[in-house]
């Protein structure tokens, strides 16, 4: 075929260049959607990424937070008074997350080394299921404080879980961690924070 469809007066090699170029902007416009929405997912994961590290930073080096909220186990009423022998670790869970179960064994695993002292913060949970989990899979914390309605939770800063908070004896956050404790990120977050600390008590 030597000319282009729909205008007879073009033939010759002029039109069969002109023709491929109308095919390889067709093909072009085509994809256009899909570049737009990977240009638009990678602009939002960047979005995240900082609001994230936005996120960690908020109470870095500023007091616990005060709260008054009932125990998992027994709706015993505690408050940040009660969070004692610090520095400790609070580390934010619930029976729906799945990447709390992940680094559970972790948890469990500083628990028996007696590394440090951790406390949970149940999150947005059904309290029934959330200690029938920890009886089933074995409960790595001092206690937890049940946080039905996410009251604590907001003030944190928390907007899901796993996250880990590293309190010092003072009371005040030195490290945040948003999502899956391990033992990879103990080492580059905490374990050095920790020492630190414990140094600083002798």
């Amino acid at each position: 075929m030597d000319m282009v469809w729909g205008d007879p007066n073009c033939t010759g090699h002029f039109c069969f260049k002109l023709q491929a170029n109308k095919e390889a902007m067709n093909r072009i416009t085509h994809y256009l959607p899909l570049i737009f929405f990977i240009f638009l997912i990678i602009g939002l994961f960047t979005f995240l990424d900082n609001e994230e590290s936005d996120l960690r930073s908020v109470l870095l080096d500023k007091n616990f937070p005060d709260f008054s909220l009932s125990k998992l186990e027994n709706q015993e009423i505690v408050t940040k008074n009660d969070l004692v022998e610090l520095p400790s670790l609070l580390n934010v869970w619930a029976t729906w997350c799945i990447a709390c179960r992940v680094e559970h064994p972790f948890l469990m695993r500083l628990r028996n080394e007696s590394t440090i002292n951790i406390y949970g913060l149940n999150y947005k949970d059904d309290r029934s299921k959330a200690i029938n989990l920890l009886d089933q899979i074995g409960d790595p914390y001092e206690f937890s404080i049940f946080d039905h309605e996410g009251i604590l939770a907001i003030d944190l800063g928390v907007y899901g879980a796993p996250e880990t908070f590293l309190i010092d004896k003072s009371g005040i956050i030195r490290v945040r961690h948003v999502g899956v404790l391990t033992p990879e990120v103990w080492e580059e977050k905490f374990n050095g924070v920790l020492n630190n600390l414990k140094e600083d008590e002798k």
